[in-house]
C-alpha cells in the first residue's frame, strides 16, 4: 500500500488556500495512483475544498513539518503502508522526508515536488529550520 501525503502550507494566510500549497495539491493529483491512499495534512480542510483527486483523509491538526510527520506516521502506520511519498515544495522536501523516515524508520519514502523556486525569505527560512532538524528528529 502507498500512501501520498501531501503537506499544507498557510503562509499564515488567513484568505483561503495559499499559492504554494494549491501547487502542491496540483501536483499531487499527477501523482496518485489507482490504489494509493492520500493524506491531506496541515490546512486539510482547504486543501480539501480544492482537491479533485478520490477520497482522502484528513490530519487538519498539524501545524507544523515535525507535526506533518507524526501524522503521515500514524496514518501510514493504520493503512499498512510500506511506501510514502511525501507531496512537498522543492525547498521543504529535504526536512519533510528526513522527519517522515524518522517516524517510519522500516518504510520507503520519497518526496515529489510541483516546480517553482522559493523567495529568498523561504529560503533563509528553511535554511533554518535545518539547522534544529535533529531536535526535530528527536521530538518525533
Amino acid at each position: 500500500m502507498r500512501l501520498v501525503a501531501i503537506l499544507g502550507y498557510s503562509g499564515r494566510s488567513r484568505d483561503g488556500l495559499h499559492a504554494i500549497c494549491e501547487a502542491r495539491v496540483r501536483h499531487a493529483e499527477t501523482v496518485v495512483r489507482d490504489g494509493d491512499a492520500v493524506l491531506l495534512s496541515g490546512t486539510a480542510g482547504l486543501m480539501h475544498g480544492a482537491w479533485n483527486g478520490h477520497e482522502v483523509l484528513l490530519d487538519a491538526k498539524a501545524r507544523n513539518t515535525r507535526q506533518n510527520a507524526a501524522g503521515v506516521a500514524v496514518a501510514a502506520r493504520e493503512l499498512g503502508a510500506d511506501e510514502v511519498v511525501v507531496v512537498t515544495s522543492s525547498w521543504h522536501a529535504f526536512r519533510a522526508r528526513s522527519l517522515v523516515r524518522t517516524a517510519l524508520p522500516r518504510v520507503s519514502v520519497s518526496s515529489s515536488s510541483p516546480r517553482g523556486r522559493p523567495s529568498p525569505w523561504l529560503f533563509a527560512r528553511e535554511l533554518c529550520c535545518i539547522v534544529l532538524l535533529p531536535l526535530h528528529k528527536r521530538a518525533l
